[in-house]
């Protein structure tokens, strides 16, 4: 609980960490009813009662029941700061997944104000449809679903201009209210950064056995040094850090072959600090022209006619195959016997 009084003087102690501005106080007669409290994460919890009694929240409950045992495989993809790879890897991963038609797969943007998953995934021109049960995700694939507020934009260059307290808001109601089904991984594409966003995300996914976060970043130290703090939000709120991937490390000359550093990693990059903070390193992506024009597309990378001796789509196959791994999904043995299938040779290939 805050320790300090809202401007409407609510006494101390008695408003949560993330209400918005004029909260009544969660003992009000006014609690969740309040003109303040319309949009806040709060508001279901105050008006039951729940907040007052220090009860659990009643949402995380419910997203709790959705998520738990319908979904096998929960990850975050994190980030310390933006324009790093995060929803490209986001992305592909989940193009990966989904290659082996045997898992059902869910990409969930969180990015509130930058949605990149509809571009990403080609169906940018979609819009989400309300079921009985629920918000349905549009569908790539039959078993690829996304979500994303960039369905619900009158148009693209829209900006989204809210505060804090609304954003997890929708972030809430994406968790509680969209009807994925039966999936065996939910890949959460979250925002840069360690705010508001991250701490409501964590807090509601509390009761859902998430896997962990997958990190990405860059190799050069003014992105290091924003990971390490995504690494310490992590720890602090007891997620378990999946590993560390390093994007754009180096460019790969398409003619010569020769590997050029574009971002210098001035203090050894990913793999040093991970060493230093000991976390896993699930190893580096180069900047590769194929990954970019599939992101353009709207395509996977994996299934581009001409990309299966690009380096980058061969180290994105096995970053997915240790993602797996890591999650308990496959045994290093299986990843090699699936080797002789066509669409497992897309998600798993030996670490």
């Amino acid at each position: 609980m805050a320790v300090e009084e809202t401007r409407k003087g609510a006494p101390q102690g008695e408003v949560p960490e993330d209400a918005a501005t004029g909260c009544p106080g969660v003992e009000a007669d006014t609690a969740g009813k309040a003109d303040s409290c319309a949009g806040c994460p709060n508001q279901a919890a105050c008006a039951s009662g729940e907040a007052a009694n220090k009860g659990p929240d009643p949402d995380v409950l419910a997203i709790a029941r959705r998520l738990k045992t319908a979904v096998k495989h929960k990850i975050l993809v994190l980030s310390g700061k933006g324009g790093v790879g995060k929803s490209t890897v986001a992305a592909q991963l989940s193009l990966a997944l989904s290659a082996n038609h045997s898992l059902d797969v869910g990409l969930l943007d969180v990015d509130v104000c930058g949605p990149s998953a509809p571009q990403m995934l080609g169906v940018s021109d979609e819009e989400v449809r309300m079921s009985n049960s629920g918000w349905s995700p549009v569908y790539v694939e039959e078993n690829l679903g996304v979500m994303s507020i960039g369905f619900m934009l009158p148009t693209k260059d829209d900006a989204i201009i809210w505060r804090g307290v609304r954003k997890t808001g929708l972030i809430k109601q994406f968790l509680r209210d969209v009807d994925w089904g039966e999936l065996d991984y939910l890949i959460v594409d979250a925002p840069p950064g360690t705010s508001d966003e991250h701490i409501s995300l964590v807090q509601m996914l509390a009761e859902s056995n998430v896997d962990g976060a997958l990190i990405v970043t860059t190799p050069q130290e003014v992105s290091l040094i924003d990971v390490r703090k995504e690494i310490n939000f992590c720890r602090k709120s007891g997620t378990r850090v999946l590993g560390v991937v390093e994007n754009m490390a180096g460019f790969v000359c398409q003619h010569c072959q020769g590997c050029t550093d574009i971002f210098f990693p001035s203090s050894g990059g990913a793999e040093r600090m991970c060493k230093e903070m000991d976390v896993p390193y699930l190893g580096k992506i180069p900047l590769d022209p194929s990954i970019s024009r599939a992101g353009e597309l709207g395509r996977s990378v994996f299934q581009e006619e001409g990309n299966a001796a690009s380096p980058g789509v061969g180290a994105l196959r096995k970053l997915v195959a240790k993602v797996r791994v890591t999650v308990g999904d496959l045994n290093k043995s299986e990843v090699s016997d699936e080797k002789s299938s066509e669409a497992a040779k897309v998600g798993n290939v030996s670490s």
